[in-house]
């Protein structure tokens, strides 16, 4: 239990039902759903689409999502993968003779097909109990209407508006200025998207007016998208990967998501008795740094879309990581990871709901990095995801760009399972820091005893890029330690990360958890 003299956050204790986002809105839009007859996943669907409004940089129609659920009265656990694939027409040959080395950023070439609304419609007609039509209905007056921006929601905004295109101009932007703290901002595009959505399914997105715009836009933009590409555009249904750390399942969506990454360094991080280390101190540090780096290497080696990937039993092997945690020298720091030509993100929104029945869901959907390729359609003003800058140009790679592939994916989301028992869905914002953060989130509370809440508020470090990344939250004399230790040690402008998460106790009461990072909340009833 934190101590009640300092400033910081309770669990939300609920019995009927619960919901944990990045934005209080999104919980209140869940939590009603279920309180008026649905189910945790259409209860995650609508809070998830909230979120595109509540926080626009991050996510959207035009994004990608993942997703774990737990069917109410089974302890199984099923991998939705809701991510878009590159256009059939795609050549990595043909960016190589450009000259290029890595796809750019924020190019046509990055744009990849959005994958999340078929995602969000088959989830709602296998596991839903209202129809998406219902799901939808009342997310789509607050699209027309709009919503405050709230306090981290701005400040996102005034850190990245630069990058949206004329394109997305009118829609993203007041008078051609980032939305500010309270401006009331609105997506009436999309709304009638959502409407059309609502009354035809998937073919409401992928085909139609909404497509053609989405089309017509690219291709002048210099894409190579086509109506054949939306049209085939489809999620599938997979069984997750999992690990065990001290005798607790850590359950990860499997490739082209970075799940197996979590569990590659969460198997390295065994081989040492974290439990007799400071929790807040620089050896606890380091070994996560180190662990980081060698499964970092690993991730950016293999991972891939799951039908070019050969090396995930590697990945998953506890005698692999043994050998790789032999490599850590516990006083100093090693050179970073194999540098990497794709992209990595920080930007992407999470939903964890759990109902009455006992369905649990973990979700997250992103458009990659902040307001993606910056690239809107014209007339409903659907900002594209960027993700095909996740693909690399290296010749051979089994991540190499090419037509139909999907590309690497940081977005994860993840669960717990404990003596067969499916304890807590829960997810860490933050792109490459998210199997760093499972992993964090898994440790603070099976080696330091922490509850959910506390687990989350803890201070956070990160090693990317060359640099140790340690957040305020630690004090000078630990920072001064990694630097002796060989460390580039700095503190980040951004918070790391961000993370919600619901706890499923065996006495019958669910516990919610939200990063005070974000601007969120756990809601119950």
């Amino acid at each position: 239990m934190r101590d009640l003299h300092l400033p910081g956050r309770s669990p939300v204790l609920a019995t009927n039902g619960m919901a944990a986002t990045s934005h209080p809105l999104a919980a209140r839009i869940a939590v009603d759903t279920m309180a008026r007859g649905g189910n945790a996943a259409d209860a995650a669907i609508a809070g998830a689409v909230m979120l595109e409004l509540c926080e626009p940089a991050m996510t959207g129609l035009g994004g990608d999502c993942f997703v774990l659920l737990k069917p109410a009265g089974s302890e199984d656990v099923i991998a939705l993968n809701g991510s878009g694939r590159a256009p059939a027409d795609a050549r990595a040959q043909s960016l190589r003779a450009q000259g290029l080395t890595s796809i750019p950023l924020r190019s046509i070439h990055s744009v990849t097909i959005p994958g999340a609304v078929d995602a969000f419609c088959a989830l709602s007609e296998r596991h839903g109990k209202l129809g998406i039509a219902d799901t939808l209905g009342p997310v789509i007056p607050y699209f027309e209407a709009g919503v405050p921006v709230a306090p981290r929601v701005a400040f996102d905004w005034s850190q990245s508006a630069d990058v949206l295109t004329e394109s997305a101009h009118a829609a993203y932007l007041k008078n051609g200025a980032p939305y500010g703290f309270g401006d009331r901002f609105a997506l009436p595009g999309q709304a009638e998207v959502l409407r059309r959505i609502a009354a035809e399914g998937r073919d409401g997105f992928y085909a139609g007016e909404v497509a053609e715009d989405m089309i017509a836009s690219l291709r002048k933009a210099g894409g190579v998208h086509a109506a054949e590409d939306f049209a085939a555009c489809a999620c599938d249904w997979l069984e997750p990967v999992s690990g065990t750390y001290k005798g607790v399942d850590l359950i990860e969506h499997p490739p082209n998501g970075q799940g197996a990454t979590a569990i590659l360094m969460a198997n390295i991080l065994a081989q040492f008795d974290l439990a007799s280390l400071d929790p807040l101190g620089a050896r606890r540090i380091h070994l996560e740094a180190e662990a980081t780096k060698l499964a970092m290497d690993a991730r950016n080696r293999f991972l891939a879309d799951a039908d070019h990937m050969t090396a995930l039993d590697r990945m998953l092997d506890p005698a692999v990581a043994a050998k790789l945690a032999d490599l850590i020298n516990p006083k100093r720091a090693m050179a970073a990871a194999a540098p990497l030509t794709e992209a990595v993100h920080k930007d992407t929104v999470y939903i964890t709901v759990v109902d009455g029945d006992g369905m649990a869901v973990s979700l997250i959907y992103s458009i990659f990095h902040d307001f993606g390729s910056g690239i809107a359609s014209d007339r409903f003003g659907i900002l594209m995801q960027n993700r095909g800058a996740g693909f690399t140009l290296d010749r051979w790679h089994p991540n190499e760009f090419g037509g139909g592939k999907r590309p690497m994916h940081t977005i994860i989301p993840a669960m717990l399972r404990e003596g067969g028992r499916v304890t807590m869905p829960f997810g860490v914002m933050g792109g490459a820091y998210q199997p760093t953060g499972h992993v964090r989130m898994l440790s603070n509370m099976l080696d330091y005893g922490m509850d959910v809440q506390s687990a989350i508020d803890a201070p956070r470090a990160f090693t990317q890029d060359g640099e140790l990344r340690v957040e305020r939250g630690y004090s000078d004399s630990v920072r001064a330690d990694l630097y002796a230790m060989g460390h580039t040690v700095v503190v980040p402008d951004t918070p790391i990360g961000g993370a919600q998460a619901i706890r499923i106790d065996p006495a019958g009461y669910l516990e919610g958890a939200s990063d005070p990072r974000k601007d969120g909340c756990a809601l119950g009833y």
